[in-house]
């Protein structure tokens, strides 16, 4: 039987082991010395003022969007390709989101649309830097300034990711990362709110901890909710946060790797490259090809899983009624249709990524 290759998984082992045992031995399991250690991390690498952990990626942006005030009545912009936890916070925080197109340089806003969504009801812009890249924040930014908006960057797989020597996550008035189990670094779920504004960091913890500022009191300065971390997620994350140079170099390798392995090919598969300000971590390592469905069945039949671009928001049944009049999403769509993700793992061997590349190569002899 032949192995399976998957398309994505956490390089975990005896080290995160070691700390979750240090977790139980202490008896301490929510919030204690490893979360601190672990905010402290993130501060470090980030270069954030502050870090907030809170329990996922969803209830980070949500927190984000409360802190700013923003709820019923108001609208929040999204980029059409996201993962739809970034819709969902904005609709759980009680806004309207609303949908904008993406430009293929940086799978962010479309900045020739993004103005035109802008009504006196928008309040905040949502980048999301997408697959490892960074969206074109100098511009985000100018157009926010312009208009007085608030910006809450989606940063959820933007570990590790710079723009200008400038981490994701750090350039709007709040970011967040996410450690959910198929992102470059994990805690098995998980969420990071940067800022470095103080005020906005009181009222995300508040709204993280029940509405107080400190736990273990049961006065309650303000309404909040149980958004809170966990001693064994922080653990975890400690422990991948010491492999994290080694997983953003071994990521850089399996990428040069498809790259030139697929060279002579890329008429019909196409890497997807990051812009020259960006100095990307490759999450996933994507191509686009005009043979995706067959390409992606034809590995699948070999063992070897794939995955497809997030589904555009304005196709998702559960938003057909939010899709504003005479909008488009034709880029999206293009890159949905076409875009393709091969298996990125640090775990992934030698042997397997040249299975990978050379099954591709055999199809299109096949195909074309």
């Amino acid at each position: 039987m032949n192995s399976f290759i998957p398309q994505i998984e956490p390089w975990i082992d005896g080290e995160e082991l070691s700390y979750l045992k240090s977790v139980i031995d202490s008896t301490y399991v929510t919030e204690h010395t490893f979360t601190k250690e672990f905010e402290n991390r993130i501060k470090e690498l980030t270069g954030s003022k502050h870090a907030i952990a809170v329990c996922n990626g969803t209830a980070a942006i949500f927190c984000c969007l409360k802190s700013l005030n923003i709820g019923i009545g108001d609208e929040v912009i999204v980029p059409n390709l996201t993962f739809i936890a970034t819709a969902n916070a904005v609709l759980l925080a009680g806004a309207t989101p609303v949908f904008c197109d993406i430009q293929k340089e940086d799978l962010s806003f479309d900045l020739s649309k993004l103005e035109k969504c802008i009504t006196d009801k928008t309040k905040a812009i949502i980048p999301v830097h997408l697959y490892g890249f960074s969206a074109d924040m100098d511009s985000i930014l100018g157009i926010a300034d312009k208009y007085n908006l608030k910006v809450v960057e989606d940063a959820a797989q933007g570990v590790g990711v710079y723009r200008n020597k400038k981490h994701t996550g750090t350039f709007g008035d709040l970011g967040i990362l996410s450690f959910y189990g198929n992102k470059t670094i994990t805690c098995g779920e998980g969420g990071i709110i940067l800022t470095d504004n103080d005020d906005l960091s009181k009222k995300c913890y508040q709204l993280k901890n029940h509405g107080r500022s400190e736990k273990g009191v049961f006065i309650h300065e303000s309404v909040g909710f149980n958004f809170c971390f966990t001693e064994m997620q922080a653990a975890v994350g400690i422990s991948q946060l010491n492999k994290l140079p080694k997983i953003i170099k071994a990521k850089q390798v399996l990428r040069d790797r498809y790259v030139s392995g697929l060279e002579d090919i890329k008429d019909k598969i196409t890497p997807l490259l990051p812009d020259e300000h960006t100095s990307p971590v490759y999450w996933f390592t994507s191509f686009l090809t005009s043979y995706k469905v067959e390409l992606q069945q034809y590995l699948k039949d070999r063992h070897i899983q794939t995955r497809d671009f997030f589904y555009p928001l304005d196709r998702q049944p559960c938003y057909h009624n939010n899709v504003r009049r005479g909008s488009t999403f034709d880029t999206s769509h293009e890159l949905y249709e076409a875009g393709i993700s091969l298996p990125s793992s640090y775990m992934l061997t030698y042997n397997d990524q040249q299975k990978v590349i050379t099954t591709i190569k055999e199809f299109f002899r096949e195909e074309t």
